[in-house]
């Protein structure tokens, strides 16, 4: 039986071609992947044309949960009474608060819809608690308000509380005392809100050469016919800039408005910047109120991160250890494959960005072991193909093959108890369950390209090369 199987195995040889070109994107994709997890590496943002626009923007952050670094915890309730705003209004709401807290550098925070009328939001390594408070909290609702007719007093409204249209129609949801049926006292009714700042496609805080600060702003492409109609008809008079109904200032219209303007209003460089940032990232469709707001310590300290760390290092080379004693030369190929897996992984988690707690990293440790349980299953079954007499190419190309199918039910049924668990994630109070699916889920889509392809490759090689010795030592291959 050995003799016939030595003969086969000298006849039979494994096509390299497919798996040479393989290896040449495994080695591209794990430098990629090295450059990317580099301590310090925060991506690419260059700007070759000169103008405002990045031309490459590719930023890397790797952010850490609460439990690792602290921060702070903060819940948003909404003002409106039940009834008055829909799931999706919420919804909106904190895609707002998200694009406004993500933008002030915080990191990747979490924000989350809790029950029909509540928005958690955890701000992890929060430096700034009451700064990030009142930026995410504000409706930032602007409006450019019809002061026609108002030459000699338009002036004296800056710094003062109006109603405007737009905000009799909102005191109308919100069923407050007042009412589109009362009047202002100064004009003898509401003031016309000519257009919101929905219409803004971009706010930017400028200094002036003087050290003025204010707000550069444009239009979005559908509303710049409204402004340039409205300023055109009515160059000499003023027009209010109203922030959260306060009359930030009232310019004399000079000219025809098309694509945009300045918003003046004596700001400080903080509340430029922070108008500019709620500007950008829009008006809260739900007016909310902090319910509570509280400094979250790091339950982990850093000597019990680095511990952790250095566990999950050890455990990874016993691994490799073992699958090398254990399975020789197949072994070599697996630890190969765990490690580019490993590479591959911390590249997704700061490309995506995945926010690492320590339920997180528990889910990464976990799909490492199933990656070492896929290179198991198919030496396991390569051993058993040469026991039963075949050459080493048949019981490669069998090994792998039948081996597949196990390999793809058992990750792809652990991956839909991922997505359950995800979604459970999403109910208040069990948002940790979502860190801990995320991590073993990408592990685990990862794993059936690691498992097969890279294992594959890098072993087709190996036999490829000591084809003759391996067939003369038959141990060498754990058989």
């Amino acid at each position: 039986m050995a003799t016939s199987s030595s003969r086969g195995s000298a006849e039979a040889h494994i096509p390299l071609r497919r798996h040479i070109i393989w290896l040449g994107v495994i080695i591209m994709l794990s430098l990629f992947s090295l450059w990317v997890i580099l301590p310090g590496n925060h991506g690419i943002v260059s700007d070759v044309d000169g103008d405002a626009t990045p031309d490459i923007n590719f930023p890397l952050h790797q952010s850490l949960g609460l439990d690792i670094v602290g921060g702070l915890r903060v819940l948003l309730q909404a003002e409106l009474p039940a009834g008055s705003f829909t799931v999706e209004d919420l919804r909106e709401a904190a895609n707002n608060v998200s694009r406004r807290v993500n933008a002030l550098g915080i990191g990747e925070s979490t924000v989350q819809v809790q029950g029909s009328d509540r928005i958690l939001v955890e701000l992890p390594g929060v430096t700034d608690p009451q700064a990030a408070v009142d930026t995410i909290k504000e409706t930032a609702q602007l409006e450019f308000v019809n002061f026609s007719g108002m030459s000699g007093q338009a002036q004296a409204f800056e710094g003062q509380q109006i109603l405007t249209s737009q905000q009799a129609l909102i005191d109308r949801e919100r069923e407050a005392d007042t009412t589109p049926g009362q009047v202002n006292p100064q004009t003898g009714q509401p003031f016309e809100t000519v257009m919101t700042g929905a219409g803004l496609a971009s706010a930017a805080a400028t200094v002036s050469p003087t050290g003025s600060w204010y707000i550069q702003f444009e239009l979005q492409p559908n509303s710049r016919e409204l402004f340039r109609n409205y300023t055109g008809a009515n160059i000499g008079q003023p027009m209010a800039i109203v922030l959260d109904g306060v009359v930030l200032s009232a310019p004399v219209i000079q000219a025809q408005l098309d694509g945009g303007g300045i918003i003046e209003g004596n700001f400080t460089e903080t509340e430029a910047k922070q108008l500019a940032l709620q500007l950008r990232s829009g008006a809260l469709p739900i007016p909310l109120r902090v319910e509570s707001a509280e400094q979250v310590g790091a339950t982990l300290g850093q000597e019990s991160v680095a511990l952790s760390i250095r566990a999950g290092v050890i455990g990874v080379i016993v691994v490799f250890i073992f699958m090398i004693v254990y399975y020789r030369v197949p072994g070599i190929a697996a630890a190969v494959a765990l490690a580019v897996f490993i590479l591959l992984n911390l590249a997704l988690f700061k490309i995506i960005p995945i926010t690492l707690t320590m339920p997180a990293i528990a889910g990464f440790l976990i799909s490492i072991g199933t990656a070492v349980d896929g290179n198991i299953l198919i030496f396991e079954r390569m051993k058993e193909e040469l026991r039963a007499g075949n050459d080493i190419p048949t019981s490669f190309e069998n090994g792998f093959d039948r081996a597949w199918q196990s390999i793809r039910d058992s990750n792809l049924s652990t991956i839909i108890i991922c997505l359950v668990l995800f979604l459970f994630g999403q109910t208040p109070g069990a948002s940790v369950v979502s860190g801990f699916a995320v991590t073993l889920m990408i592990g685990l889509l990862v794993n059936l390209f690691t498992a097969v392809i890279v294992t594959r490759s890098v072993l087709a090689i190996i036999l490829s090369g000591l084809q003759k010795p391996l067939e003369e030592r038959p141990g060498l291959l754990g058989a």
